[in-house]
């Protein structure tokens, strides 16, 4: 497969909104231990910043962890979840703290590295249908905090989004979030079998 071209930085600039339904189809890419690993992105949630309930930085709030949400957009937030470590990508303008968190997941190249990763088949609906699922076939961890993807060893490149036929829905395990977790900011490729099995 030939050199993946990373996205620009001007990509992420754009508002969440835009970013969340642009990396439907995109690729993420990560060049680990002398493989490269490609997966179709097929599932995003777009997390808007100090109005959105369900973001970490809602209420403008800033901790060790969150502060890089307020950094450039492009950079890497990595946290983690029951033991899982979701990624994330901040968007908009510096000090704008809203971010796209990557849900799933189709894999393309580096696939036997992948299987080895997540320990399982990929031929299986659930190998990277979830964010903890699709970090661990990648080889993402929490030493990736901060970084900027927007240049190797791990990046969003461009891949087909004309394929891909983008379907919005409310996002997934946010009921905590009040009237915002009504709102369709969840983007699948509705032609994909690797996304999440929807609960609202």
């Amino acid at each position: 497969m030939e050199q993946q071209k990373a996205l620009d930085l001007s990509f992420f600039e754009q508002s969440t909104i835009e970013v969340a339904k642009g990396l439907i189809g995109m690729h993420l890419v990560h060049e680990l231990d002398g493989v490269t690993l490609i997966g179709r992105i097929t599932e995003t949630e777009a997390y808007l910043g100090v109005l959105d309930r369900a973001c970490h930085s809602y209420g403008r709030r800033r901790t060790k962890r969150t502060a890089i949400l307020y950094e450039e957009a492009g950079r890497c937030y990595t946290y983690t979840m029951h033991t899982h470590c979701l990624l994330n990508v901040v968007c908009e303008q510096k000090g704008q703290p809203e971010a796209v968190l990557i849900r799933a997941i189709e894999p393309i190249s580096g696939v036997k590295e992948m299987e080895r990763l997540r320990g399982k088949p990929h031929t299986s609906r659930e190998f990277a249908n979830g964010p903890g699922k699709l970090t661990k076939a990648m080889g993402i961890t929490m030493a990736d905090y901060g970084r900027l993807l927007t240049e190797p060893p791990l990046y969003f490149a461009k891949g087909d989004h004309t394929n891909a036929s983008i379907v919005a829905t409310k996002r997934i395990g946010i009921k905590g979030a009040g009237p915002c977790s009504h709102h369709p900011w969840r983007f699948i490729d509705g032609n994909s079998r690797a996304v999440s099995a929807y609960r609202p």
